[in-house]
Parts: structure tokens; sequence; C-alpha cells
């Protein structure tokens, strides 16, 4: 594979990390100083609020390890290493990563489901649903590929032996 090709990738592994770490640093914070407000006012959704937050900040951490991850497994295609087992140990650590976010989003549906009721607002229960299903195809996508580059590996290596 073409280094260019690997270094467009890898720009857009840092891209897909920004917008997650904007929100992390200025969107949640505002949406908890909302609900600080709300709370002081008597208001309950307040708390549900915080669990879906808390929930978001959590997921972060397997986000951007996923991340980390994708771009390590980027530097062993550029390094032509990329039939290695540490690649199918990447991959694997991507497909957990994967599962740990959409496990935490399936936690927070019922949260999103109390706001949704209470705003009125079913869409947001589809967005829950996305936050699940969104890592789940992630996770499903890099099982398959793990399987295959780790047949891909014992495949080289019986060829290997032959020759």
């Amino acid at each position: 594979m073409k280094r260019s090709s690997t270094l467009f990738l890898k720009a857009a592994v840092i891209f897909m990390g920004i917008p997650v770490l904007a929100l992390c640093i200025f969107l949640l914070p505002q949406i908890v100083n909302e609900a600080n407000e709300a709370a002081d006012k008597g208001s309950d959704l307040a708390y549900v609020v915080y669990g879906i937050v808390t929930i978001m900040y959590i997921t972060a951490i397997p986000f951007y390890f996923a991340l980390y991850q994708s771009f390590t497994l980027l530097s062993y295609i550029d390094r032509n290493q990329a039939f290695s087992d540490l690649s199918v140990l990447a991959l694997k650590k991507i497909k957990n990563c994967a599962l740990t976010i959409s496990g935490f989003y399936v936690i927070v549906l019922p949260f999103v489901y109390i706001l949704a009721e209470i705003d009125d607002a079913p869409g947001l229960i589809l967005l829950g649903m996305v936050m699940v299903f969104a890592p789940l195809v992630i996770a499903v996508f890099a099982a398959v590929l793990q399987r295959l580059l780790k047949e891909a590996i014992d495949i080289k290596s019986e060829n290997d032996l032959i020759v």
C-alpha cells in the first residue's frame, strides 16, 4: 500500500478524534452546567442528564484507545508488517473497544428514553440507537478483518514452510 494512502488514513483518524475531544471539552460541560441549573430549580431531569453525560465521558476512553490502535495498525502497514500477529492483536483491541462503547450506550438507552419522553422528542431514541449500533457495526467489521487476517497469516506461514 502506498505510504500516501496510510498517511491519509492516519490524518482521518486524527480528524475523527477532534470532534469528540471538542464535545468532551466544550459541549458536555455546558450541558452539565444547564443540568445543574435545572437541579437547583428542583428538576429531576438533571439526574438523567448526569447519567448520560457520565457515560459519554466514560466511552471517550475506549474511543480514543481504538483510535490509537487504528493509528498503530496503519503504522504496521507502513512498515510492511500488516500480516503479523501485532495487526491481529490491534484489530482485536479495536473490536473490544467498539463492543465496550456499544455496551455502555445500551446502558444509557433507558436514560435517553426518559429524556425523550419528557422533552417529547422521539428523535432522541433514534439517536440513542445509532450510538449503540454504530460501534456494533465497527466491532463486527473488525472481527471479520481479524479472522481474515489470521487466516491469511496461517496460509502465508504454510507457504513459507513448503518453499
